[in-house]
């Protein structure tokens, strides 16, 4: 049953490929999705191109129902998976920062690597920036270390967990939620396409 631990099945060797080719595979995705982009990335904060939404949904989606069968067949336990520790206040903080970070780059790290890859200019000096902001970080977080390491830890939360409901019925709404998003991104999309259009026009 899994999780499986690849590094002990398949020696540090085997395990560091595996990790490897996952990653080639997502970047691969990202590429293909359109996300070594910066344009397509940034018109998501100005409703013209939902993609971002869209391919992320799909995504989050997808995995949630094939852990959630994988789990209810007996194929994986999901107690045994690894679950970020939520710490609230610096995840509020460190998206607040992201956000800025993503609106006015037009990238997160994962799409800037992509872009990196594939030689983009902007792609190049975003990673240079976030290697900056790493050394920076990493140079000074002894002086708010109490806030980042212990302000608002609730340990491993999960949606169930936090409204109290069974997996079946959080997959459930999460579900709906996500078509309704959908249904949301398109109308948004024609919406803003026909405005810019109009705009044109005159």
């Amino acid at each position: 049953m899994g999780p499986f631990d690849m590094y002990a099945i398949l020696g540090h060797v085997g395990g560091a490929l595996i990790n490897v080719l996952v990653g080639m595979g997502f970047g691969f995705a990202l590429e293909r999705a359109g996300f070594g982009n910066s344009l397509n990335l940034s018109a998501q904060f100005y409703f013209r191109n939902m993609r971002v939404l869209k391919v992320m949904f799909t995504a989050i989606i997808t995995a949630m129902l094939l852990m959630f069968w994988a789990n209810a067949l007996g194929i994986l336990d999901y107690d045994k998976i690894w679950v970020n520790p939520t710490y609230m206040w610096p995840g509020i903080v460190g998206g607040f920062i992201f956000g800025i970070g993503f609106v006015v780059g037009g990238y997160c790290p994962g799409t800037a690597l992509v872009s990196l890859a594939t030689l983009k200019i902007d792609g190049i000096l975003f990673v240079a920036g976030l290697c900056i902001g790493m050394f920076f970080f990493g140079e000074t977080i002894d002086s708010f270390r109490t806030f980042w390491e212990h302000s608002g830890f609730l340990g491993r939360l999960t949606l169930q967990d936090w409204l109290g409901l069974s997996a079946g019925a959080v997959a459930f709404l999460v579900t709906l939620m996500a078509l309704g998003m959908f249904v949301a991104a398109e109308k948004t999309e024609a919406y803003f396409a026909k405005k810019d259009a109009e705009a044109k026009l005159g």
